[in-house]
């Protein structure tokens, strides 16, 4: 099994989000449990495991602010295999019909749990009459009733259904905070990696733990049970001598000399260079700029040529 659905959070405490594990808690704290949350933010932040931890803590028969894992009720929903949580794709289900048939369906009580759980992700893809259908449900949902909604689009929703729903925002996790996420995989497959590996494997990831997992089996696999190094990460990653080809791109762009900054690219593209991790190295040296230009100590070379708007240019 991969490892980002091997290490995937079963428990409100495990959530790698700070600001989320907290909401969670208030939720499950409380006395009145809201009909309809609204999960909004970019990919690989754990909406779909959020939503799967609160299906269980709901319906937990120990009834804490934690699903226990053990009970009949959190192993089903675990596994998948429970039929009153419905998790639906709106991207390939997201048709009048399909929240037509679904209406109908929420009438009936739950079979085994307390509440029926509706999962549905990606819901900024439903179409104008889908939405519509939806939204009669959400005014007026049987009290059996829980519905989770999933998106990464936030703006493309309907106002009408957005105030209908009690919002949890995912914000981005510092590379701290994805690195401290993937320090659960080590442990856990007991691997040898060198100091600073994990927050590099953060710092080109694009802020997702998913993202992260995926480029840390990555590491393992062409490790080959060794230890991960700096020499591996360069070599899967092909990030040897990128940071001077950053600067060199640079340079080339403060001196508006097209034909020396495409040969810089062209070095780059010859060498399998990721350009996500370029851009990453770029950003990470104009943030160093933007701190000399601001009277404070960097550890990058300055450009000179460079302005203070040049940078603040670069960086948007």
């Amino acid at each position: 099994m991969v490892y980002y659905r091997k290490y995937r959070p079963q428990t409100v405490a495990e959530l790698d989000l700070p600001s989320v594990r907290d909401k969670m808690y208030a939720i499950l704290s409380s006395k009145d449990l809201p009909h309809a949350f609204l999960f909004t933010g970019d990919k690989g932040l754990g909406k779909t495991s959020s939503a799967r931890i609160l299906a269980k803590a709901i319906n937990c028969e120990k009834k804490g602010k934690e699903p226990c894992n053990e009970c009949m009720s959190c192993v089903s929903i675990t596994n998948g295999s429970n039929i009153d949580v419905l998790e639906i794709d709106a991207a390939s289900n997201g048709g009048v019909e399909e929240m037509r048939t679904l209406r109908e369906r929420v009438k009936f009580a739950a079979s085994s749990l307390k509440y029926k759980v509706y999962i549905i992700d990606e819901v900024h893809m439903l179409s104008t009459g889908a939405f519509n259908a939806l939204l009669k449900t959400l005014e007026e949902p049987p009290s059996h009733v829980i519905f989770i909604l999933a998106t990464t689009e936030l703006h493309k929703l309907p106002a009408t259904v957005v105030s209908r729903t009690f919002q949890i925002q995912f914000e981005k996790p510092t590379n701290e905070q994805i690195a401290g996420s993937l320090e659960r995989i080590v442990k856990g497959e007991k691997l040898k990696v060198e100091k600073d590996i994990l927050l590099r494997v953060a710092q080109i990831s694009d802020g997702a733990f998913r993202d992260a997992a995926k480029n840390l089996e990555e590491l393992v696999l062409a490790s080959n049970g060794e230890k991960i190094t700096d020499e591996t990460f360069n070599k899967v990653f092909r990030t040897h001598g990128l940071s001077a080809q950053v600067v060199e791109l640079l340079k080339a762009y403060s001196a508006r000399d097209a034909k020396k900054g495409l040969k810089t690219i062209q070095l780059l593209t010859d060498s399998g260079a990721e350009f996500k991790i370029v851009i990453e190295r770029m950003v990470d040296y104009l943030r160093g700029l933007l701190m000399i230009r601001n009277g404070i100590e960097s550890d990058v070379t300055d450009i000179p040529s460079l302005s203070l708007e040049n940078v603040n240019n670069l960086l948007e």
